[in-house]
């Protein structure tokens, strides 16, 4: 929903003088300042060689490494996260990316007499939810509807629909409900003001 042109084309309309048409446009322009930002932020990773969906809503995300390395799919939330590209990010539809959360792409050999650096893809699949300051590990994948538990340090895959926490991330349920049909960019007051006044 980052884009206006999108917002605009799907905004809720009212009549004309009604209760309801003041308040809808009084709400998009108390956070119309959000949502260009939002905008900016994901305008400015496309730029740079970033496969961002015009649907997706990024906030303000510490990005380090190459930008062609992040792909975000639609309706995909990241909020003020940490990137770091040094290889692929692979992040799916109706994702869910909370503040604090960081996402590593590349590390040391503990076990090399050289510390060598080494890398590894990170994927996020679709309708997953990572949670308030979650560390995710190079080489690992999130399975769609996943929830990782804020603060979690995941360490390796996470199966589809499990539910993880803890420092290493542990399994603490496999019970997530399985038909997903939520849109996380739904629940932003900026898009809530568009999309239903």
């Amino acid at each position: 929903m980052a884009t206006i042109y999108y917002l605009w084309n799907h905004r809720a309309k009212f009549s004309f003088g009604s209760n309801a048409f003041f308040k809808a446009w009084a709400k998009r322009y108390i956070t119309l300042r959000s949502v260009l930002k939002r905008n900016k932020h994901r305008k400015k990773l496309v730029k740079h060689g970033s496969s961002i969906a015009n649907t997706a809503e990024i906030g303000e995300v510490l990005v380090n490494g190459k930008k062609t390395n992040l792909k975000v799919g639609a309706f995909t939330f990241i909020g003020k996260a940490e990137l770091a590209l040094h290889d692929n990010i692979s992040i799916g539809d109706y994702v869910c990316i909370n503040d604090g959360v960081i996402i590593l792409t590349a590390s040391h050999d503990i076990h090399d007499p050289a510390w060598k650096h080494k890398k590894a893809p990170v994927v996020i699949k679709n309708y997953a939810w990572l949670a308030t300051n979650a560390i995710i590990l190079p080489g690992v994948q999130i399975g769609e509807g996943a929830v990782v538990g804020a603060g979690a340090v995941v360490t390796k895959d996470v199966p589809d629909y499990a539910i993880v926490g803890g420092n290493p991330a542990k399994i603490l349920s496999n019970k997530r409900v399985k038909n997903l049909n939520y849109n996380p960019c739904e629940f932003l007051a900026g898009n809530q003001a568009w999309l239903k006044g």
